[in-house]
């Protein structure tokens, strides 16, 4: 509805009652939902003003919602897992999709920078080229984050090794090289 009403930070939304009718829900219900985005600083009611969309960027809505979501173990090595299984299913989609001269220009980006992990497994992710697996993997990525504060980055050779297997299409060496640098046994 923000998106379609074309809502700005600042802008007044609907009120309880036409947001009741539009969503076809209980006032209640929206209410409660309502009383949720204050809470989260996503929306601020002036009191015989209206209620009005709050500047959202930068806002740390991940983190303090895996305070929720994540409460126990397993979640929070879903979480990885996935993220893990998204950067290989991002390989595969690499090497299929044949891109030579985005993987030669990434090699001399990592020859240039100082890269962090997550540096290098964005460029990965937007290398496949799929718009929703990048938003994914970006949520996921702050989950991880949030979970883990300090990460060990691993060596840059590392980081060689997988883009050179990329670049030589090499099926055992990208998954040995993957399985390097997140310390997965190989299976």
């Amino acid at each position: 509805m923000i998106h379609s009403d074309n809502l700005k930070p600042g802008d007044k939304i609907p009120s309880e009652r036409e947001l009741t009718e539009r969503l076809s829900v209980g006032r209640s219900s929206v209410r409660e939902a309502l009383r949720s985005l204050e809470l989260l600083g996503l929306i601020e009611t002036r009191r015989g003003e209206g209620t009005f969309l709050r500047d959202f960027k930068g806002h740390h809505l991940v983190e303090l919602l895996s305070t929720f979501i994540l409460q126990d173990e397993q979640a929070k090595k879903d979480v990885h897992e996935t993220k893990y299984l998204i950067e290989l299913d991002c390989l595969r989609l690499i090497v299929q999709r044949n891109n030579e001269e985005k993987l030669n220009n990434l090699y001399n980006w990592l020859k240039k920078s100082d890269f962090s992990d997550d540096d290098f497994f964005l460029h990965i992710v937007t290398l496949a080229e799929n718009r929703l697996i990048l938003r994914i993997w970006l949520i996921l990525k702050e989950y991880d984050i949030a979970l883990h504060k300090q990460k060990k980055q691993m060596p840059r050779e590392n980081y060689f090794t997988l883009l050179e297997a990329l670049i030589n299409k090499d099926h055992t060496a990208i998954i040995s090289a993957f399985n390097i640098l997140r310390k997965l046994s190989s299976r």
